[in-house]
């Protein structure tokens, strides 16, 4: 009989992930399989004399390498959809995820490897008693489970870190680190990720992202003013903080753009052009030639141009033009070179004298506001004091947010495209989201978003007296819903407002005001548990679970959204329910993949799947029943081959 291969329950496991890229350009260092030789490896990177003993350029603290073992640790948990929390869940593009983001972070590895354009995240700054981390550095689901008391246990538990711990750095750095590396497998060849940071980790998470996204890759490190003035701390008061800039293949990332500012254009856009094409536009002078230019660059960029009095001048000894010679004509053929007389020009004539002559080149207003201007590296605007007005504004109490509009200017300079996706794996109340509709709106342009939270207990003031939120994941998902509120009601009264004018009306812009919620839980299936003790009495315990491996308690949904995420499409994928030969069939993704969650199968539904010829089709192992189960199996494969579909798994 030929077998039906099972669907794999876990999420993808890096360990083979990355071996497996290492083997696509080194095969000649794997003796079998996935097993590596190391001192061929070497040999192929040229390296033939490794001296294990002599000290090496790298980082290094107490945990490190049990942040590998817990990357590398498939995931069993799953993503259960919660409809009551959401806003149209059958048609949003938007997630917002309550669970522990390391494990969230495994999870999506399959659905959305290389998908996300750009990371947000405000971690934790590690001050002194801020973060929860687990005491046991195998983190996994258990964990989760124990600190938000689903299960009671005496085992792992999540606590706070503080300054008197010993390892107080050592274990930010083991939270961040695994998180850091699973998020960058996410990131589109040209996605970036911006961190902030304060004082206290900024260093230690420089070194860490140099380690994980390259050093070549980083963009740079924003200096953020986040108050002014105060009379904290010891010597200084502190008023800036960070935001650590990395790309994902920094060759792939497009330049940085920001709207210019109206002010300077009133003072350096001066000239009108008075006649040809561009007649009535607005234009700045800039020197064809620049003191900073030398021939180390360029120097095919060295040449005489003739003046309008026939006279011919060149830069100085050892300068050059902005251009090379064949660029400059072009720039004459389209009108944009212009001379001026002056005393104090530092170009010189044939004879070597200064000539009396300067050369510019026009810079058109028009062009510029199109292209923008490369955003500088300190950002004053958008102090944290404007955070607690809006929250104020939307009656949410919590502390410590950022100002949306940061979000927004951040998401606005990447230069997204349309339906791309932002992800925040530290989401807090929500800010991302918040600044995402709102750059969305401003230029009618859909983005799509990720959030993830954990549902961590909140005890402040504000709340004691509200009675309003338990988590912070509540917090998040009551904001977002605040914030599409406000926008869409904004947006009525202004079409209301157009009414009766020259405007028949103000169009909505096309953008997505839902979300869908997911919670982290256990799988809905019953997964072998490759660490259990090797005693007979243990093993035989589970096998005998094992025979009935669904969950009493999953429901059909739960189920169907586990199968797919696992088979690797996004949670916001169509769903159509199909009825064929009398059953109940899903079809995901206009029939890329169905899957048939009914407890007994026959021929004719198995028929009927087949010639819809999808690419994969998931049916319960637990359908093939009666005398005739294996024979039924057997046909399913063949039938589903007749018609190209080879990917045929129960599960």
């Amino acid at each position: 009989m030929e077998e039906i291969k099972k669907q794999e329950l876990t999420s993808m496991d890096i360990k083979e992930a990355q071996l497996q890229k290492l083997k696509e350009l080194f095969p000649e260092a794997f003796s079998e399989g996935l097993k590596v030789d190391w001192d061929k490896l070497r040999l192929s990177l040229g390296d033939d004399s490794v001296d294990t003993g002599k000290e090496r350029y790298g980082m290094n603290w107490p945990g490190k390498a049990d942040c590998f073992k817990t990357i590398q640790q498939p995931s069993i948990a799953t993503l259960v959809p919660a409809r009551d929390e959401s806003i149209d869940f059958d048609t949003t593009q938007n997630l917002f995820i309550e669970g522990d983001n390391l494990e969230v972070l495994k999870l999506l590895q399959k659905s959305y490897l290389a998908k996300i354009k750009m990371i947000y995240i405000d971690p934790p700054y590690n001050t002194g008693n801020e973060f929860i981390y687990p005491d046991n550095y195998s983190e996994n689901l258990d964990t989760y489970l124990e600190y938000t008391g689903q299960i009671d246990g005496q085992g792992k538990k999540f606590s706070t870190n503080t300054e008197t711990d010993g390892r107080f750095h050592s274990k930010w750095m083991n939270m961040m680190y695994s998180r850091l590396f699973l998020a960058k497998n996410l990131l589109k060849e040209d996605g970036v990720i911006f961190i902030s940071i304060g004082q206290t980790e900024l260093s230690n998470l420089i070194q860490v992202s140099n380690e994980i996204y390259g050093e070549e890759n980083r963009v740079g490190i924003i200096s953020r003013v986040m108050k002014s003035g105060g009379n904290s701390g010891k010597h200084f008061s502190p008023n800036i903080e960070y935001i650590i800039v990395y790309a994902k293949q920094i060759d792939k990332l497009n330049e940085f753009r920001d709207e210019m500012d109206e002010e300077l254009i009133k003072k350096v856009y001066t000239q009108i052009q008075k006649d040809g094409k561009r007649t009535g536009e607005k234009y700045r002078l800039m020197g064809l030639y620049q003191s900073s230019l030398t021939l180390e660059r360029s120097r095919n960029a060295r040449y005489y141009i003739e003046c309008p009095d026939n006279t011919k001048v060149i830069p100085p000894e050892g300068k050059r033009w902005r251009v090379i010679e064949s660029s400059y004509f072009d720039m004459v053929e389209e009108g944009l070179i212009e001379f001026k007389e002056t005393d104090t020009s530092p170009l010189v004539n044939e004879q070597g004298q200064q000539s009396k002559w300067n050369i510019y080149t026009k810079i058109w207003l028009t062009d510029r506001q199109d292209e923008g201007r490369i955003p500088v590296d300190f950002i004053q605007k958008w102090e944290n004091r404007l955070s607690s007005k809006e929250l104020q504004e939307l009656n949410i109490p919590f502390d410590f947010a950022k100002p949306s509009e940061l979000i927004s200017y951040l998401i606005k300079i990447v230069g997204f495209k349309k339906n791309e996706i932002i992800l925040d794996f530290f989401s807090g109340s929500g800010t991302t989201a918040h600044g995402l509709y709102k750059q969305c709106v401003s230029d009618e342009i859909n983005r799509r978003y990720i959030l993830v939270q954990l549902p961590e207990p909140i005890d402040t003031i504000e709340n004691q007296n509200q009675k309003q939120f338990e988590t912070i994941a509540d917090i998040g998902k009551e904001r977002i819903r605040r914030v599409i509120k406000k926008i869409k009601k904004e947006k009525n009264l202004e079409i209301e407002e157009s009414k009766n004018t020259l405007f028949d009306k103000v169009e909505i812009c096309p953008i997505d005001f839902g979300f869908k919620v997911y919670k982290l839980a256990p799988s809905n299936f019953k997964v072998w548990d490759t660490t259990l003790e090797k005693e007979p009495e243990i093993i035989q315990q589970k096998l005998f679970e094992h025979i009935q491996h669904i969950s009493q308690e999953a429901q059909q949904e739960a189920i169907l959204y586990e199968l797919l995420l696992k088979s690797g499409f996004e949670l916001t994928t169509p769903i159509e329910a199909l009825a064929l030969a009398g059953k109940t069939v899903f079809s995901i993704a206009d029939g890329q993949l169905l899957i048939c969650l009914e407890k007994e199968i026959t021929h004719d539904c198995i028929k009927a799947m087949a010639e819809k010829e999808p690419s994969r089709v998931i049916c319960l192992d637990e359908a093939f029943t009666g005398t005739n189960a294996d024979a039924l199996k057997t046909n399913a494969v063949q039938i589903m081959k007749s018609k190209g579909v080879v990917n045929f798994r129960t599960v």
